[in-house]
């Protein structure tokens, strides 16, 4: 069991302010304070730096947090493993809405069928909600297509996939598009903040010094198959991962935009906390899902 005032310390980290990590605590000001002060000699080292009503974490303060995250979601995991059945193991991962679609369910469930004493819990959320899930221990392993931050997690490629601008087969641009700036005329089909699909496609259009914005319209969905089937009814174009639409091109419902300057392929990774205890066993189950992915497509 941690220290409890390594509880406090992960709250203020969360709500870089005393008095709000006070009340999720219940517990007063000054207690916080103390406990702060007491790592803070324990440890030899400033954790927090004061930023106008805010706290910001200094590097050795961002360091212990890393650290001290990781331990507590270790604690997290462990503490579910040894109050559960034993004879029934169970696994929790997250996945982006994508993958859960379209790019997971067969090799996890030859993977189900050779293990049937293991329990799944799959949870979708957005890459950003998935980052979250991983930091707070509620999840052991996410498979994400958006970016994440280098160095604290350990991964495993899945696989790579073609992202594409794709549009109703009927649909009527103006003129021909050649680059992408030609298609800025067009009503975009986008996924909420925080998204793979969206984080993806705003990088790219960074590169160029545009956003979502330079659109003419766009409209935000929540839900890819929402998008396809706005797709499918020639209600604008979309930028998404060719594997969610693989069906409708071949059945000539929907076409991909050829574009002389767009070009972009992305990976699907198995993640998880660095340094987890549970790594190994976190990575089998990881490398034997994929093997099952890469076996079926021979």
């Amino acid at each position: 069991m941690l220290d409890f005032r390594v509880d406090t310390f992960l709250c203020v980290c969360k709500t870089t302010n005393f008095t709000h990590a006070a009340k999720e605590l219940h517990i007063t000001q000054p207690a916080v304070s103390q406990h702060i002060h007491y790592l803070e000699k324990e440890y030899g080292t400033k954790l927090f730096q004061q930023n106008g009503k805010k706290l910001i974490l200094t590097d050795e303060g961002e360091l212990l947090f890393r650290k001290m995250s990781q331990m507590k979601n270790d604690e997290e995991l462990l503490k579910r493993e040894l109050s559960s059945d034993r004879s029934n193991k169970k696994i929790t991962f997250g996945v982006t809405m994508t993958i859960g679609e379209y790019a997971i369910s067969g090799p996890v469930s030859g993977f189900l069928k050779e293990h049937p004493d293991m329990d799944f819990v799959i949870h979708f959320g957005n890459t950003a909600e998935l980052l979250k899930n991983l930091q707070d221990g509620s999840i052991d392993f996410a498979l994400v297509e958006g970016y994440y931050p280098d160095g604290l997690y350990d991964t495993i490629l899945y696989q790579t996939e073609k992202f594409i601008p794709v549009c109703a087969s009927r649909h009527r641009f103006p003129k021909n598009p050649e680059q992408l700036s030609d298609l800025f005329s067009e009503r975009l089909l986008v996924r909420e903040p925080g998204s793979g699909t969206r984080n993806i496609l705003e990088r790219a259009l960074s590169l160029g010094n545009h956003g979502i914005d330079s659109f003419y319209h766009y409209i935000q969905v929540e839900n890819m198959h929402t998008i396809i089937q706005f797709l499918c009814c020639d209600c604008g174009i979309s930028f998404l991962y060719q594997a969610a639409v693989e069906d409708e091109l071949k059945l000539g419902i929907l076409q991909e935009i050829p574009l002389s300057d767009f070009s972009i392929r992305h990976d699907f990774t198995f993640l998880w906390p660095k340094d987890s205890v549970f790594s190994e066993e976190i990575r089998s189950t990881c490398m034997d899902i994929k093997s099952r992915k890469e076996l079926a497509r021979k």
